[in-house]
C-alpha cells in the first residue's frame, strides 16, 4: 500500500492481494520509521467499518486509519471501479480530499516493479 500526502489530500494506492486481504477483512496497515526511537514513527491503515456510510477518517497515536464502509469496498474490490473518492469536512480547516485506488502497472517502469499491481486499462494503446 502506498501514501501519497500532499496538502489536505490523502491518496492510498493498493496493490492486487492488498485488495483480496482488504476484501477479507484485514486491516491493512503500513508503518514508516524516523529514527531508531519507536516513538518516531508513523502508521497509517485502510480497514473496513459495517456501521459506516460513507468514507471516515481517524487520527490518534501518529496513526491515520482510513474507514471504509463494507458495501462500498466490495462494491470497488470485485468490479473495475478503480478509486473511492471523498470529500471529508474539517468544519473551518476546510477540507480532506481522500482517495484510495487500484495500483495499475505502469507503462515506463520494469516488470518487476510491476509485480501485484492491476493491468493498466492504457496499455497497449498510443497518445
Amino acid at each position: 500500500m502506498k501514501l501519497r500526502i500532499k496538502g489536505d489530500s490523502l491518496r492510498l494506492r493498493v496493490s492486487r492481494s492488498e485488495v483480496a486481504k482488504f476484501l477479507a477483512g484485514d486491516c491493512l496497515e503500513e508503518t514508516i520509521h524516523f529514527t531508531p526511537e519507536a516513538a518516531a514513527s508513523f502508521t497509517y491503515a485502510l480497514q473496513q467499518k459495517t456501521s459506516s456510510c460513507r468514507p471516515t477518517v481517524q487520527y490518534s497515536d501518529n496513526k491515520v486509519t482510513i474507514l471504509i464502509p463494507t458495501e462500498e469496498a466490495n462494491a470497488w474490490g470485485t468490479t473495475d471501479q478503480v478509486g473511492i473518492a471523498e470529500d471529508i469536512s474539517l468544519g473551518a480547516l476546510g477540507s480532506l480530499g481522500l482517495l484510495i485506488e487500484k495500483d495499475f502497472a505502469c507503462l515506463d517502469r520494469s516488470e518487476e516493479d510491476n509485480e501485484d499491481t492491476f493491468p493498466d486499462p492504457n496499455a497497449g494503446t498510443t497518445c
